[in-house]
């Protein structure tokens, strides 16, 4: 059995409290859902004395509308601007919220799918943007590591996926942060030092060890949104081994802006993510604007398959995986074609 450590828990009644515990201490973590942290904790990849947990403040929950000011209005206001989305609010929530669902359908179903109904009734959309990478030679426990002689990305010094280099390559596997990098989402930071917001195409880096720009002591506030203009489509497909429970194997987001005929292509975003540290945002997609969607089908799931490529960090085929690809593209753009 694997046990956790001993730590003291911290239950703060606001997020000035929670900051406070957190910037007093060098040896805490904050907690929300847990449903990624607790296992790691159990396997000693971390080892806090102090958790602090977030569920409970206020300022992290609630899914509103807001105007262009930041106010919050009613639904069918045609003030609204953006959807602000507290970080503690559950995966669940999320997925069977009216306003998430009527917005973005795309990120109710990436929520939707994340693992099984008791993860999302507790993990959160924060933990998801938060959650660690994952790699075959990391998630694994104290004494299989200890064996092995470690990782780079834990206590070692070797990355055992690619036997050289200082950069960790462990996989980026959440279902939420592809969706949002195509809606074009913001995050909403804050920590002693203040609050800064950042697109969460910036969020991520390409270094699996910490693959955030998240500093050290600040903690994810709220998602935005703003609300999509006609003839935007999305679509989120999903590559796991079952069809529940599983970490993603590959994870593709699309959205595309159509002209009023709804068949020619204005723009597109395409995120592929679960190949590497980052979500991988595919690049030359501006020369598909003006053609036909059904017509942009094969070039774009060519451009996805030359510019991802996975690595062995996960325990399936790494060139089965890069073979779905373009499969997934294709998938999605028919969601979007109808």
């Amino acid at each position: 059995m694997l046990r956790l450590q001993e730590y003291r828990y911290h239950r703060p009644r606001g997020l000035a409290e929670a900051l406070e515990l957190l910037a007093g201490r060098d040896d805490a973590l904050p907690i929300a859902g847990g449903t990624d942290l607790v296992p790691n904790l159990k396997h000693r990849l971390f080892a806090p004395h102090h958790l602090v947990a977030l569920k409970g403040v206020a300022e992290l929950q609630g899914v509103a509308l807001l105007d262009a000011a930041g106010r919050p209005v009613a639904a069918g206001d045609p003030a609204a601007a953006e959807l602000a989305i507290g970080a503690a609010v559950t995966l669940a929530e999320v997925a069977r919220h009216p306003l998430v669902r009527r917005w973005f359908p795309a990120l109710a179903r990436a929520a939707g799918q994340v693992a099984g109904p008791q993860i999302r009734n507790q993990g959160t959309l924060g933990g998801n943007l938060c959650l660690d990478t994952r790699c075959t030679y990391y998630n694994q426990s104290l004494f299989w590591r200890q064996a092995l002689g470690y990782c780079l990305k834990k206590d070692g010094t070797v990355c055992h996926v690619t036997r050289v280099g200082r950069k960790c390559v462990a996989a980026h596997s959440a279902d939420t942060p592809p969706v949002l990098m195509t809606l074009g989402a913001e995050l909403d930071l804050v920590s002693p030092a203040g609050e800064r917001s950042l697109r969460v195409a910036d969020f991520f880096v390409a270094d699996g060890q910490w693959n955030t720009v998240r500093r050290p002591r600040e903690l994810l506030r709220r998602v935005r949104l703003p609300l999509p203009p006609p003839g935007l489509r999305t679509s989120y497909q999903k590559l796991r081994q079952r069809g529940a429970i599983d970490f993603p194997l590959l994870c593709v987001a699309l959205a595309a802006q159509l002209e009023p005929d709804e068949t020619t292509v204005r723009g597109l975003a395409l995120v592929v993510s679960a190949l590497g540290a980052r979500p991988r945002a595919v690049t030359g997609l501006e020369r598909l604007a003006g053609r036909p969607l059904a017509e942009a089908a094969e070039t774009l799931a060519e451009l996805a398959f030359k510019q991802c490529h996975p690595l062995e960090n996960l325990i399936v085929d790494a060139e089965w995986r890069h073979a779905m690809v373009p499969v997934y593209v294709r998938r999605a753009l028919a969601e979007i074609g109808g």
